[in-house]
């Protein structure tokens, strides 16, 4: 049976290396940020910077937890620099824009503001807290070799990228730019039309039936809904 889906390495493998090196240079991204943030800069909204800032300190901590806790499959070099240079993509670029580099004007924080802290920590919740749960479970001698269907996943397959999708819509929205919010759509996007489908097919392949009847009864990504 092959190991890779979607392009993604399936087989298990501490990949300590490129973990490493992608965790290194994630950390470089969020020092960046507090240096944007924290050095004196004469930004138009310098506090909405700051909280962008901690917003990525925030994601690099839950980054660390999934590379060197959750994360049991290879990761490749190629992998890793690709996906830094996303996430400087949208930390530094989410940030700016925040930090009003390209209106030039302050946004006072709002109501708005707040939902954007609750997405955010929702969606952190969502997507770390699920995947704790597979992992305490996974560690019971009797779950060998069977589909994880509950905690968080009884209610959404793909409970974790949805975590994802409400953490990036409340990041984007603390930016107070429409801009940002090319990020959560077009990481939605992914999830549901790149990331999902091979995911499904590699888990197919590996339970057979019982995923097979868990996804017939269950959201594939939103509850309810899809």
């Amino acid at each position: 049976m092959s190991t890779k889906y979607g392009g993604v390495d399936r087989v298990h493998d501490r990949s300590l290396g490129p973990k490493l090196t992608f965790a290194l240079l994630h950390g470089t991204i969020v020092a960046i940020c507090f240096w944007l943030a924290f050095g004196g800069f004469d930004w138009a909204d310098p506090t909405r910077a700051k909280i962008l800032a901690l917003a990525a300190a925030l994601y690099f901590l839950r980054h660390l937890i999934t590379l060197f806790v959750l994360l049991q499959r290879r990761v490749e070099l190629s992998e890793g620099l690709g996906l830094t240079l996303f996430i400087a993509v949208f930390e530094i670029g989410f940030l700016l824009l925040g930090a009003g580099a390209l209106s030039g004007e302050a946004t006072p924080l709002s109501l708005w503001d707040g939902l954007a802290l609750a997405l955010l920590l929702l969606g952190s919740y969502l997507n770390t807290g699920s995947e704790l749960q597979r992992r305490a479970w996974k560690k019971h001698p009797s779950s060998k070799g069977k589909c994880y269907t509950g905690g968080l996943f009884a209610y959404s397959m793909h409970i974790n990228y949805l975590g994802d999708s409400i953490l990036f819509t409340g990041w984007a929205l603390l930016t107070a730019s429409l801009w940002a919010f090319s990020i959560p759509a077009l990481m939605t996007f992914m999830f549901i039309f790149y990331h999902i489908p091979p995911l499904d097919a590699y888990l197919a392949d590996r339970y057979g039936d019982p995923f097979k009847a868990y996804a017939a009864k269950t959201a594939k990504f939103l509850p309810f809904v899809y």
